[in-house]
Parts: C-alpha cells; sequence; structure tokens
C-alpha cells in the first residue's frame, strides 16, 4: 500500500477540521447533548467511517479495506470499554453533567496523541525488528486472560494511581467545579486547582494503558501505518456524543469484557501464526517460516469479530433483562 504525502497531509487536515468543530462545540456551550443531537453526531461519525472504507477500497482495493473495517470496529470496542471506564472516573471524582462533555473531549484528544506516538513507535519497531510480533501476540494473549479473570465489569476497573494519589497530596485541590477550569480563586484569594486536574490526570493515565492494548490489537489486523492511524481517528470519533446516548446501557454490557477478551486473544493467536508463517528467528526453525502455521484471512478476522462482539451484547442485555426482572419480582 503506497499512501503518497499528500494523501497523508489531506487525511491530517480533514480530520483535524472535524476535530476543531467538536471543540468549537463543547468550548462555546457546554452542555449536556439530548438523545437526538447524541444521536446526530454518532451517525455522522460512523457514516464517514463507512465512507473512508469505501474510499480505501476505491484507492488501494478490497484488501486494505477489508483491512480498515476490521481495524476500525477492533478499535471502536476497545474505545466503547475505554468509555466505561471513563463512566467510573466521572462517578469517583462527582464531575457535573454539564463538564463531562469538557472531561470527555480532552480525554479523546490525549488518547489521539498518546495512540499516534505508540502507532509512530510500533511502525520503527515493526521495521527494525520482524520478532515484535511475538511480543505483540503474547501481550495480547496475556490481556485477554486478565480480561476473563476480571470477569464482568465492575467498580475495580478503575484504581487510583500513584499519579492521581501524589497530586492530591502534592496541590491545593478545590471541593468545588467552579466553572469547569482548571484552576480557581478562593474566598481567601488563593489560587487552588480545581478537581478537574485530578479527572484529567486520571483520563491520561487511563488512555495510556489503553493505549497499550490497542496498538498493538491493530498491527495484529494490518501492518500498513496510514490504516492503523485513520482506524484509531474514525474509532475515537463520536465517543463523547456515545457516552451520552448509550447512558445506562454502558452499565448493561456486562459481558464486554468477556467479549473483548475473544477478540484481543484472536488477534493474539493470528499474530504469533503469522509471525511464524513469515518466521525470521534464527533460533525458530532455523530462521524459516513455520510450514503448518495458517495465515487468516482479513475476511474470516472480520467475521470473528463482529460475531464475537454481537454475542457478547446480546447475551449482556439478555442477562441484565433477566437481573431486572428478579429484582422486580424480589421487591
Amino acid at each position: 500500500m503506497n499512501v503518497s504525502a499528500w494523501a497523508w497531509i489531506v487525511t491530517l487536515v480533514a480530520l483535524a477540521a472535524v476535530l476543531a468543530v467538536d471543540l468549537l462545540i463543547v468550548g462555546r456551550r457546554p452542555h449536556e447533548p439530548s438523545m437526538r443531537e447524541a444521536g446526530g453526531w454518532v451517525t455522522l461519525y460512523i457514516g464517514l467511517a463507512l465512507l473512508f472504507g469505501l474510499g480505501v477500497w476505491a484507492w488501494f482495493g478490497a484488501r486494505y479495506a477489508g483491512e480498515f473495517y476490521t481495524g476500525w470496529l477492533t478499535e471502536y470496542s476497545l474505545s466503547v470499554d475505554n468509555l466505561f471506564v471513563f463512566v467510573l472516573i466521572m462517578a469517583r471524582f462527582a464531575v457535573p453533567r454539564q463538564f463531562q462533555q469538557k472531561v470527555l473531549l480532552i480525554g479523546i484528544v490525549l488518547a489521539l496523541l498518546m495512540r499516534g506516538a505508540f502507532i509512530a513507535a510500533g511502525a520503527a519497531l515493526i521495521a527494525q525488528f520482524s520478532w515484535i510480533f511475538y511480543l505483540f501476540g503474547a501481550f495480547l494473549v496475556y490481556t485477554a486472560i486478565t480480561l476473563v479473570r476480571q470477569g464482568e465489569n465492575d467498580e475495580d476497573d478503575f484504581k487510583e494511581n500513584v499519579l492521581i494519589r501524589w497530586a492530591k497530596r502534592a496541590f491545593p485541590v478545590s471541593s468545588s467545579y467552579d466553572s469547569g477550569r482548571m484552576t480557581m480563586i478562593a474566598t481567601t484569594g488563593q489560587r487552588m486547582f480545581t478537581p478537574m486536574l485530578i479527572v484529567m490526570i486520571a483520563i491520561g493515565t487511563t488512555d495510556l494503558i489503553f493505549a497499550l492494548d490497542s496498538i498493538p490489537a491493530i498491527f495484529g489486523i494490518t501492518k500498513e501505518p496510514y490504516l492503523v492511524f485513520t482506524a484509531n481517528v474514525f474509532a475515537l470519533m463520536g465517543l463523547r456524543q456515545l457516552y451520552f446516548l448509550l447512558g445506562g446501557l454502558l452499565q448493561r454490557l456486562v459481558y464486554l469484557n468477556i467479549g473483548l477478551a475473544v477478540v484481543l486473544g484472536f488477534i493474539g493467536v493470528k499474530l504469533v501464526l503469522e509471525a511464524l508463517h513469515t518466521n525470521q528467528v534464527p533460533f525458530i526453525n532455523g530462521g524459516q517460516g513455520v510450514p503448518w502455521a495458517p495465515e487468516i484471512p482479513i475476511w474470516l478476522s472480520l467475521l470473528a469479530i463482529i460475531g464475537t462482539l454481537a454475542v457478547a451484547t446480546v447475551a449482556s442485555l439478555a442477562k441484565s433483562s433477566r437481573d431486572r426482572r428478579k429484582e422486580l419480582i424480589n421487591a
């Protein structure tokens, strides 16, 4: 896949323009969007991703379009899991609803920056070291096992880390969010940080952890930096509105972690098999490819990911409905 410098520039400018519109909306009028507004934006962003995939198909062929769609869907599902942790952070620090849009937008911008850095680093490592796919694959399988052990989503998905605890001790932090800014002037005349600072640290460190999972996952689907980057950007676009659109539904996706574990485990195994198939590590089969290691086609990966996420969603909603009926009966 040969992407010209002009294609990169046009893509970056267009995506930056869309992000700038989002920034202007939040900056000018912080508010809790209605279901209609949130639904319209989510539909728009999903539509843009689908159209971009068709553009990739027209310019580069069906194979790369399939890689984009599979990567986008994988990253989108991981981003929804990221969104669930954002919900926990908002609740833990009692962020007022009118300021949650701002927190979400900054969180998405931080996620874009971190993932961009990880994509650049991952592409450089892949170009220099062919064995890096073994590490990526092993890491994804380990992450999948960790998610299975966690089971259903719960409050343990977010814990205050060392940086958050240090910031609480090191900085004078007020109990009021004031107007949603980072700092405020207290009645004593002292300038203090608002809890927004702690929330941003929590969001930023959470983004860092999720980037460590998402980048190996997307490189397990496509090795093209252009597709890796655009799939991540489109996966993050619209998350702010999706947060308000889904609302309490996020709490009902109790099997999302299990579904993501299966997806990450599948991609991890796929990475290891592909690394074996194209092996260049001297101490494995004498530096030659392993004949029995198959290459999993992209269409099979796409079907496996869609099927897994669909089963996890349906099973989650069914379990939540049963639990609610039991609560009503026992009430």
